[in-house]
């Protein structure tokens, strides 16, 4: 396993600042837009997890990831030794700060300085990255959860990721996206609810927040349209995946949601003007790409943390590209100076006030972050409602973690993408660009451009 802590002294010997890791952020959402404009509904000849180059077993890594012994003798990330068409929101288009003020005890400061940019901004595709879906790595990612570091962190958030069980819809021999899943308990009350993926594949977590919840066997239900379907007496874990088909084939849903959610504190004016100037044209390409095979809808979202000009800065979905860009070229950076920010609120707004479609191919919240939210118990449990909530609604967060992610962020980032099928992105140091990036404690990886990276991943969900 990559020692974390070793990699976070790396990066502050060498003057890890606020200004570096905001535009590391700015840059990373540069690159989501400039990806999204390359994206088309064709199908993914890579597999459902590319991204993970030396997963458990390459040959089942393909979109359904059993928790079966399938991948005995993969090599674990300690092992590897690598370090490498429904309507807008019916609120008001005009953006409103959201949350409260309150915070935690007194946390480390991080300088909100700034310096020239190392990079290029005229030319996209310089930023690497690399990926790692752990629900399709699932015994390195056991493995990896009985490591001191990991069991600290699980403690650190009260997430025990551990226990899971993969339900694969299939109708009329064909995958089913959106059906709704749910997993109940002894008493029949709801235990965990989720969506599945345009491969079919949910994932349900019981006893995510409570490590001392050992109940073995659940009801299971899922339903798509008119059709459902009941077990009783589910162990969890299986074994293997509860496959489950409901007949006749249905029409996958046309609905494509994208949700860009970016932290704007410190210095990231020039970054912000440079998507200003060049928002315009990846916008109109998503549309003239993508407009005739899917129902696309964009949403722009900003935060900062308490104290600042605002706390969330919202803008509803919307498919009108002269809006998106208008929105997009009013905002300023500006604010923070402590290192965590107001996260929870950002999650809450993006979650819980946005119109997402009621039936979609996928919905895809991409969550660009340098820094963890305020920790106490009430934001600890927001977390873990609010991902929760998001595994319901079919909302897959996305972390594209940058340069000031620290070890307990890093996985809070893939507890919340694995609970809600999502994927873990991470810039890596290998383009040069800002200050170092600290080393996942993943297995073997392809470094990619982030923008091609992108691609392939919002490919992967929408196909």
């Amino acid at each position: 396993m990559v020692n974390h802590r070793h990699a976070q002294e790396k990066r502050n010997g060498k003057g890890t600042d606020r200004g570096s890791a905001s535009r590391a952020s700015a840059a990373a959402l540069l690159a989501l837009a400039l990806a999204l404009g390359g994206c088309s509904s064709s199908s993914d000849d890579d597999g459902a997890n590319s991204g993970n180059a030396a997963a458990d077993n390459a040959g089942t890594n393909t979109g359904s990831s059993a928790d079966s012994s399938a991948d005995e003798g993969s090599s674990s990330p300690s092992e590897s030794g690598k370090n490498g068409a429904v309507g807008d929101s019916s609120g008001s288009d005009e953006p409103a700060s959201d949350g409260e003020s309150g915070d935690s005890a007194a946390e480390p400061e991080r300088g909100g300085g700034g310096r020239a940019s190392q990079y290029d901004d005229a030319k996209p595709g310089q930023l690497t990255a690399g990926e790692w879906d752990d629900a399709l790595a699932w015994k390195s990612w056991l493995r990896l959860m009985d490591g001191e570091e990991a069991r600290e962190s699980q403690s650190f958030w009260s997430m025990f990721p551990e226990r899971r069980l993969e339900v694969d819809v299939t109708a009329g021999g064909k995958p089913v996206a959106d059906a709704e899943v749910t997993l109940t308990g002894r008493d029949g009350e709801i235990v965990w609810e989720a969506r599945t993926n345009n491969k079919g594949v949910a994932y349900a977590y019981p006893g995510l927040y409570d490590e001392q919840d050992r109940q073995a066997e659940f009801g299971v239900a899922v339903e798509a349209g008119q059709r459902q379907k009941r077990y009783e007496n589910v162990p969890i874990p299986r074994g293997q995946a509860l496959k489950v088909e409901l007949g006749e084939a249905v029409q996958p849903p046309k609905a494509l949601d994208l949700l860009l959610l970016v932290d704007t504190t410190g210095s990231m004016e020039d970054e912000l003007n440079y998507l200003k100037t060049e928002l315009k044209d990846v916008v109109r390409r998503v549309d003239r790409d993508n407009g005739q095979q899917l129902d696309i809808r964009v949403s722009a979202n900003f935060y900062r943390d308490h104290g600042d000009e605002y706390v969330v800065k919202p803008y509803p979905f919307t498919d009108d590209i002269d809006k998106t860009v208008g929105q997009l070229s009013e905002q300023k950076a500006g604010g923070g100076g402590d290192f965590p920010e107001a996260v929870d609120e950002a999650l809450a707004n993006a979650i819980g006030k946005h119109e997402w479609s009621e039936n979609a191919r996928a919905r895809l919240l991409f969550l660009v972050m340098d820094a963890p939210p305020h920790r106490d118990r009430k934001i600890v449990k927001r977390l873990q409602e609010l991902t929760e909530d998001a595994a319901a609604e079919g909302i897959r967060i996305v972390p594209v973690a940058s340069s000031g992610v620290d070890a307990h962020t890093e996985y809070l980032m893939r507890f919340m993408a694995s609970a809600t099928g999502g994927t873990y992105l991470f810039l890596t140091d290998h383009s040069g660009i800002g200050n170092d990036h600290m080393e996942p404690a993943v297995g073997e990886y392809e470094v990619k451009a982030l923008n091609d990276l992108l691609v392939e991943v919002i490919n992967r969900y929408a196909s």
